[in-house]
C-alpha cells in the first residue's frame, strides 16, 4: 500500500482537486460521488469513480442571516459538515463557530438532489439544529449523522470541553426529535473532536480524533475508535475501557508524509468499504488533502486499514 498525495486506495493515487479539510461522509447521487468540506459557504468535491476528484459548487453563496446573528464573528466560513440521505432528500449539517469558542451552532440545509444540473436542485436553509453558549460544557460543532437500521436518526457532535455528545433527530425533518431531548455523553479526552458514527453487525462504532488539527505538518491528529451495542453508549475500546474515561483503540495515525489524519467516514463501492479522511501532505508543505484507504474488519469486529485491496 502506497501512501502519497491523495493516497493509493485503488492501486493508484487519487488525482485532481483534492483540497479538503474535515470531509463529510461520501454519498452518491446519480453517477457522481460527493463530499463536502470546511470552507466559505461549505465547499464540495465530486468524482465519478472515487479516484479522480473535481471541485464542486459551494452550498451557500450567501450565508443565512441567522449564522452571523447567532454566532457573532462568523462571516460565512463553515466547518466540518456531514450529509445523510433521507426519504425526502439530502440533509447537510454544518458547523458555525469561531476559533476556540464554545459559542457555536450546527445548522441544517436540505436539497432534493446533489446534481447542480438537475431540475429542483436548491439548497434550503432549515436553521439551527443545536447550539451551545459560554455557559454550556460542550461545543456544538463537528456533526456526524447516522440513520440506523431501525430507522432512528442520530447526530454525534462535539469538540474539546466535555467531549463528544449525541442527540436524536427526527427523520422527517432532520431537526431534533424533541427540542429538550437528552444530550448523551459518548467520549472524552483533553483533545477530542470529529466524531463519526457507523453501524455494523451488532455494534455501533464511534470514531473520534485525538490531538490537534490545522497546524499543517505540526498537526497531531490521530483517529481512535470504540464500539457499543447501543447508539447512546457506553463505547468501549478493544481493552474494554470506556471512551468517556479516555479509552480508544488506535485506528489511523501519521505515516510518512500522511500527517495528522482526521475526520474519518466510511463509503462502500462495488461490495468493498473504504475510509475517507483528510491529512496534511508532508510532500506539499502540509497541504490539506483528501485521503481514501481500503477498510477491512477483523474476525472479532474491529476496523483496520487493509494492507491490500
Amino acid at each position: 500500500m502506497m501512501l502519497g498525495s491523495g493516497l493509493a486506495a485503488f492501486g493508484g493515487q487519487l488525482s485532481g482537486y483534492l483540497e479538503a479539510h474535515d470531509p463529510s461522509t461520501i454519498l452518491k447521487c446519480n453517477d457522481r460521488y460527493w463530499t463536502f468540506a470546511t470552507g466559505r459557504g461549505v465547499s464540495s468535491l465530486w468524482s465519478t469513480n472515487l479516484v479522480e476528484w473535481h471541485r464542486g459548487e459551494r452550498v451557500f453563496e450567501t450565508p443565512s442571516s441567522w449564522t452571523s446573528s447567532a454566532i457573532p464573528g462568523n462571516r460565512g466560513f463553515f466547518w466540518a459538515p456531514d450529509i445523510v440521505k433521507l426519504t425526502n432528500g439530502f440533509h447537510l449539517y454544518y458547523s458555525v463557530s469561531t476559533w476556540g469558542s464554545p459559542v457555536s451552532a450546527i445548522g441544517l440545509a436540505t436539497n432534493p438532489t446533489l446534481d447542480p444540473q438537475a431540475s429542483g436542485y436548491k439548497w434550503t436553509d432549515r436553521g439551527v439544529v443545536i447550539q451551545s453558549a459560554k455557559s454550556d460544557n460542550f461545543n456544538a460543532i463537528d456533526p456526524s449523522v447516522l440513520l440506523d437500521r431501525s430507522g432512528r436518526l442520530w447526530m454525534g457532535f462535539g469538540s474539546f470541553w466535555s467531549g463528544i455528545k449525541l442527540i436524536e433527530l427526527d427523520p422527517a425533518t432532520g431537526l431534533r426529535i424533541k427540542p429538550d431531548g437528552p444530550v448523551h455523553s459518548l467520549a472524552w479526552k483533553e483533545e477530542i473532536e470529529a466524531a463519526f458514527l457507523w453501524q455494523r453487525g451488532d455494534y455501533y462504532y464511534l470514531f473520534v480524533n485525538w490531538g490537534l488539527c490545522c497546524r499543517g505538518t505540526n498537526s497531531t491528529y490521530n483517529i481512535q475508535v470504540g464500539r457499543s451495542r447501543a447508539a447512546t453508549g457506553p463505547y468501549l475500546d478493544k481493552e474494554g475501557k470506556d471512551l468517556m474515561q479516555g479509552g480508544g483503540a488506535l485506528f489511523l495515525e501519521t505515516r510518512d508524509s500522511m500527517i495528522g489524519p482526521g475526520h474519518a467516514a466510511i463509503v462502500a463501492r462495488d461490495g468493498r468499504e473504504y475510509v475517507s479522511f483528510h491529512y496534511y501532505d508532508g510532500k506539499r508543505s502540509g497541504a490539506k488533502t483528501l485521503g481514501l484507504l481500503p477498510l477491512k474488519w477483523s474476525e472479532d469486529g474491529w476496523p483496520h486499514i487493509a494492507a491490500r485491496l
